[in-house]
């Protein structure tokens, strides 16, 4: 297997923010990098104002990005190839990658969901869309990362897993730079159903603090997130101790804790009494735990695990509760032990 340093073509699909930041961080590791732009408005603005205006706005992008609108080519020569885009039509472009991509390419998801149909996570999905030779070669990627911080070149830490230690070990060379640091691990449910849940998570985050219930009411909210996530990873066969690193605490915390964060700021909106129909007209990006909180309902509905939080949030969003309701509804539930939760 080839080492980090000998990748030499790089490819992100999907232009929007995270894609876009992405693409700005491969390219300054000195390699030329395809972004696949699905926008018309957005290839345009790449091409001529070297700026996604769009979905990050504010940011000239490093002239080794070379925006493309054909998959073909832009997946032609692809060594590694990104993957960035809505959980909602993850499985219909990953059809389409599969049949653009050569064999042997290193697939990494950097996409936070769960299929609402099959309850499935992007890799497991990249599974059965590709042929069983990829395997070893799909990894996911998550984190706590703002798009914005990142193309800023802020200090960002992430992690990287994969089945196969020396893909993940592959995957952490090509995207570290002093900026931007890389872990890696080998549990892929582990990192991504962390990724998934905490957008639900921030939702609930963001409503409390449009209501103005406090800094306790928020810590109490993050802490049984986590416990959540950690209940249902553990059901999937995820290592428990991912939770508490990076893809699990880490990005719940910053998903939670800052207006940044697209799924925050549709809870924080409803909390202000917004409607959903109204929040969602006015976004040009998508908050992903919207659609992920449907996911995770069908998803606990089969598994018949509990999940209160998100449960709550799913009845705020298509069942018109209100949010206030919610909380009462939380807090008195059946007395338990803390650690009982968790079993």
């Amino acid at each position: 297997m080839k080492t980090g340093a000998e990748i030499k073509n790089v490819t992100v699909v999907g232009a929007g923010s995270w894609g876009t930041a992405l693409a700005d961080l491969l390219a300054g590791n000195g390699r030329p990098v395809k972004l696949w732009v699905y926008e018309e408005e957005v290839y345009s603005q790449i091409l001529t104002d070297r700026e996604n205006t769009t979905f990050l706005p504010g940011f000239k992008l490093h002239e080794g990005v070379t925006p493309v609108r054909s998959l073909d080519a832009a997946l032609a020569e692809a060594e590694v190839a990104v993957l960035v885009f809505p959980s909602h039509i993850y499985r219909t472009l990953a059809g389409e990658v599969c049949r653009c991509i050569k064999e042997g390419a290193v697939l990494v998801s950097a996409t936070k969901g769960i299929e609402n149909e099959t309850g499935l996570l992007p890799t497991e999905i990249l599974e059965e869309v590709f042929p069983g030779s990829f395997y070893k070669n799909i990894c996911v990627l998550s984190g706590p990362s703002f798009a914005r911080e990142v193309v800023a070149k802020k200090p960002t830490a992430v992690t990287v897993a994969s089945h196969d230690k020396q893909v993940a070990k592959l995957v952490q060379e090509v995207f570290s730079r002093p900026y931007f640091r890389v872990y890696t691990s080998v549990d892929v449910i582990g990192v991504e159903l962390g990724g998934a849940i905490k957008n639900v998570i921030a939702i609930a985050s963001g409503m409390i603090d449009g209501l103005d219930l406090g800094s306790n009411t928020r810590a109490a909210l993050i802490t049984r997130g986590l416990a959540e996530i950690t209940r249902l990873g553990k059901r999937l066969g995820a290592n428990p101790m991912t939770f508490s690193g990076l893809a699990g605490i880490g990005d719940l915390v910053l998903t939670c804790t800052s207006k940044l964060s697209r799924n925050y700021s549709v809870g924080y909106e409803i909390g202000r009494g917004r409607t959903l129909t109204d929040i969602l007209s006015g976004m040009a990006m998508v908050a992903e735990g919207v659609k992920n909180t449907m996911s995770i309902k069908n998803l606990c509905r089969r598994l018949d695990i509990e999940l209160p939080i998100c449960d709550e949030v799913y009845d705020i969003l298509y069942e018109n509760k209100s949010p206030l309701n919610a909380v009462r509804d939380l807090m008195t539930r059946h007395l338990k032990d803390e650690l009982e939760y968790l079993a």
